[in-house]
């Protein structure tokens, strides 16, 4: 019964859409604005990454839409669990991170769209039918910046310092930028202690930071400029 196909008042058949947020009013959003499109249906819901797997293998959705801040771990390393267990669900990312910083990061970990949620509603609809189509969505800006990547006209040397970054390494760097000691973002990431001191010390190591206090008060910077946009 779980991958039957609803279907709307007109009796037209609905993609299924699963909605990965841990903000309940977000959800609960997306959820409205989903259910007034004829051909698009919320199967479910989950507000972290535990429940997500849960659900999805439960559900079976034609799509699913995922936060990059979840409460359990990024919603980048749940893109890569989604897509190492069902390689062809396609994801879409709607976050209000940059998407300078996360939309390829998300592409690269196996979405097939990325839009922030200060869009407006009309291309959120849009964005999730793009991806159903078997296309890839991002910004017009952001198609560009991918383009000239590809071409080989922008340099690495030339991009933000915080690229240099791994997705696991930016993780642990947006934790201590919130406050978080060693051994609670080890508890949070479900890591050693001894492994977040390691990805510490290459965070300092790329950004060029000397001393623990450097790092924290540069992470601590950055969170609030990210938090500002």
């Amino acid at each position: 019964m779980a991958d039957k196909k609803p279907r709307s008042r007109s009796g037209q058949e609905q993609k299924k859409v699963f909605i990965v947020d841990d903000h309940p009013i977000v959800r609960r959003g997306l959820a409205e604005l989903i259910s007034q499109e004829e051909d698009l249906a919320v199967c479910g819901q989950a507000e972290d990454a535990h429940q997500a797997i849960k659900g999805i293998k439960t559900l079976k959705p034609d799509i699913v839409i995922v936060d990059i801040s979840l409460k359990d771990r990024s919603g980048i390393e749940l893109i890569k669990d989604i897509k190492a267990q069902q390689a062809d669900l396609p994801v879409l990312t709607l976050s209000v991170h940059d998407e300078s910083l996360y939309a390829e990061r998300a592409l690269r970990a196996g979405a097939r769209g990325y839009i922030m949620k200060a869009e407006a509603t009309e291309k959120v609809i849009t964005a999730i039918r793009t991806v159903l189509s078997g296309q890839v969505y991002v910004s017009n800006g952001m198609a560009a910046r991918i383009v000239s990547k590809f071409a080989g006209s922008t340099s690495r040397v030339g991009a933000p310092v915080i690229d240099r970054l791994s997705d696991r390494e930016l993780e642990v760097f947006c934790l201590i930028g919130q406050g978080y000691g060693t051994r609670q973002i080890a508890e949070q990431l479900h890591l050693s202690v001894k492994t977040i001191e390691t990805y510490r010390a290459h965070i300092k190591d790329k950004l060029g930071l000397a001393s623990a206090d450097e790092l924290l008060r540069h992470a601590i910077q950055w969170a609030s400029s990210q938090d500002k946009g």
